[in-house]
């Protein structure tokens, strides 16, 4: 999809939370002269410390017009409710998480003249106090969800390819979408149950399950018309297993500091959509329950 190349409003950057990947995208733009600023639930400057430099992130303040919004699944319904009376009318919003399931919730709160965008990305991020550290060099896809965000799609893809690039452009961030719950729906609940490193499900023990959880993901997105081929699935997720081998997952971390998991937008969405199907997602379910089990364990 070529951009629209017609004028297009100059756009002033706030990104929600301070999460890794947020605060990672704040730190590239303000290395590249982008001014940034925070929508917190307590309005507060940030500093932060990145590359050996340090960074001080200001509140943001309304009318709001461009907005990333890198939350957990879970959060970003409430996070978009949080944010709809402080929107410009013309704003653009770029939803950004693992999992799946939120467009459908957000598109119908937004004006017509408000874009919605969605990117998915591979780059690893973590934070420790004030300390940042870009623990994985990725790249990111990025797509228009509605005619508003189409309209602006050069002025959003230009900044969002310095925050988290390099970016590729789509119309269709679906097959993305599904590849990316493939690779989270084995890594993150595994590496969670086990307590281990992303790269220690390389060893042999670990084969049969992947194969099997990969096999079900697969076979339901064919059932949702979606081609998520298994052996070039499978292999995607073994190189990601390698290249991230020394990386901790996200719901690992999760688990450990007794946060909420975003279980329920990975393998609970993959257990959801199978029963519209009629489709025995075994694998999922187990893991999805056995997550459930360790939040439950510290009172999530």
């Amino acid at each position: 999809m070529a951009p629209n190349t017609s004028p297009q409003p100059a756009l002033s950057w706030t990104i929600v939370g301070q999460g890794a990947i947020g605060l990672l995208a704040a730190c590239r733009l303000s290395l590249a002269g982008n001014a940034v600023s925070l929508w917190l639930k307590t309005p507060n400057i940030i500093n932060i410390d990145f590359t050996e430099q340090q960074f001080s992130y200001p509140p943001a303040i309304a009318p709001l017009n461009a907005v990333l919004v890198p939350v957990k699944s879970y959060a970003i319904l409430d996070a978009i409710k949080g944010l709809l009376p402080h929107l410009s009318p013309d704003a653009q919003l770029v939803l950004s998480h693992n999992g799946m399931g939120t467009i459908a919730q957000v598109k119908p709160l937004l004006l017509p003249s408000q874009g919605l965008w969605f990117l998915t990305t591979t780059h690893g991020a973590l934070k420790q106090h004030h300390n940042l550290f870009h623990t994985g060099q990725g790249q990111s896809v990025i797509a228009p969800l509605n005619s508003a965000a189409i309209a602006c799609s050069e002025a959003v893809t230009q900044v969002m390819d310095i925050a988290l690039g390099p970016i590729t452009l789509t119309d269709n961030i679906s097959p993305y979408l599904w590849q990316k719950l493939a690779i989270n729906a084995v890594i993150n609940p595994l590496t969670a149950i086990y307590d281990c490193q992303n790269g220690q499900l390389s060893a042999a023990e670990y084969r049969s399950q992947i194969a099997e959880i990969l096999a079900e993901v697969c076979q339901l997105a064919t059932l949702m018309g979606i081609s998520l081929v298994y052996e070039d699935t499978l292999a995607k997720v073994q190189q990601v297993i390698i290249q991230t081998a020394k990386n901790y997952s996200s719901m690992h971390q999760d688990v450990k500091h007794q946060r909420r998991t975003e279980i329920a937008a990975i393998n609970g969405f993959v257990v959801e959509q199978a029963a519209r199907y009629q489709l025995a997602v075994p694998q999922n379910a187990v893991l999805l329950q056995r997550v459930i089990q360790l939040e439950q364990a510290y009172g999530r």
